[in-house]
């Protein structure tokens, strides 16, 4: 079966709830979406106010505040929020990667540290970590077991590397430059080959679940492993896969009655978070990301920002302002598709009323340095 390019988008879509709102709890939509990317606190929220109907962000500061979903470094070596019932096998899928990473990471070793040294205090600083502990008490607590202080690169590796969930702290959207800390349970294999393997079984499973059909690029892509350990997985689930074709000649691989709707179902606009998992699940990001658009919707250095989207593709970015949302469209957009985003824009100044009216303020100055806006409307709650 060869898949066309608006079906591979029409299936990304359906996957991540956004050819219409569903009426589902946050922990299930959470675990539907698979993960959700975390390091700006607002934009899990907002992801799910794009995906569910009638969501009430309540409901998500319930499901961390009980653990059901939960924040940590993972995929891409960065934060995510994901069912708690998925973290132990992501994590494990992710050791070689995080361990790699943080600790063959020449800050750490600078500071005189090995990965021998992080093994050592990990068992015990878990353990004091069996209760919610500030940043400053699990830093500290490992310049204990260590006998020195930890320079700020050291510590951030060790804290990135450690499987610790972060706890919230409060603010508008759970979260804020406070630092909470708890070990995560049941705690995951590390340094273990066999469980590595398996935990990246399962995360090809449900990464397909909530983003296939997928290359073996694509699957690297997401969870930033190596392509040949994606193989590995991929060879081992034969059984499991169907094997499509792109529209390229790629082979894609999916999980056999996932949902792939027709091309011409349509999508409806959607203001969608910054960092949102649909435009970095992959790689070929065209699939939701024109090319010509990339470079000013994933800046330099990394920041993803808010966009429109439009008939299922990125076709601008936009804002919160005082009092409204500042649409900027890469193209002309037709007036229908404007009234659509309006109402969407309605329904997000209020959503944000009641949390942070302003959020995403601090990224401003990518508007003042400029985006190739075809056209920028002042969308009101009026």
């Amino acid at each position: 079966m060869v898949m066309t390019a608006r079906a591979l988008n029409r299936s990304t879509l359906a996957r991540q709830l956004l050819l219409a709102r569903e009426p589902l709890g946050v922990a299930e939509a959470v675990r539907r979406v698979v993960a959700l990317q975390a390091q700006q606190p607002a934009s899990p929220y907002l992801a799910l106010w794009n995906r569910l109907s009638g969501f009430d962000p309540a409901g998500l500061d319930a499901a961390l505040a009980d653990r059901r979903a939960v924040k940590s470094t993972l995929m891409r070596i960065t934060l995510h929020l994901v069912h708690a019932e998925d973290f132990r096998a992501f994590r494990e899928a992710m050791e070689p990667t995080l361990r790699g990473s943080r600790l063959g990471d020449p800050r750490f070793r600078a500071s005189g540290l090995t990965a021998a040294d992080a093994d050592a205090v990990l068992p015990g600083l878990l353990e004091y970590a069996g209760r919610p502990r500030t940043g400053a008490e699990v830093r500290g607590r490992l310049e204990e077991q260590l006998g020195t202080p930890l320079e700020p690169a050291a510590w951030r590796m060790l804290r990135q590397y450690a499987p610790l969930w972060h706890v919230p702290v409060g603010g508008p959207w759970a979260f804020d430059s406070r630092q909470s800390y708890v070990a995560a349970g049941p705690a995951p294999a590390l340094t273990d080959p066999g469980a590595a393997a398996e935990g990246m079984k399962v995360l090809i499973r449900r990464y397909l679940e909530g983003f296939g059909p997928a290359s073996v690029a694509d699957m690297a892509q997401f969870a930033l492993v190596q392509r040949a350990r994606v193989r590995t997985a991929v060879q081992a689930l034969a059984g499991e896969l169907e094997e499509l074709e792109g529209p390229d000649g790629t082979a894609l691989y999916d999980l056999p009655g996932a949902p792939r709707p027709a091309e011409e179902t349509p999508a409806p606009p959607r203001l969608m978070p910054m960092w949102d998992s649909i435009l970095l699940a992959y790689a070929d990001r065209s699939r939701v990301l024109p090319p010509d658009y990339r470079r000013h919707v994933i800046r330099v250095n990394g920041d993803v920002l808010p966009t429109l989207l439009v008939d299922g593709h990125v076709a601008g970015v936009w804002r919160p302002t005082e009092g409204a949302i500042e649409a900027s469209a890469f193209h002309p957009l037709p007036e229908h598709v404007w009234e659509e985003l309006a109402t969407e824009a309605r329904s997000l100044l209020g959503f944000l009323a009641e949390r942070e009216p302003e959020a995403y303020r601090r990224y401003g100055h990518w508007w003042v340095k400029g985006l190739p806006a075809a056209e920028t409307r002042l969308l009101t709650a009026g």
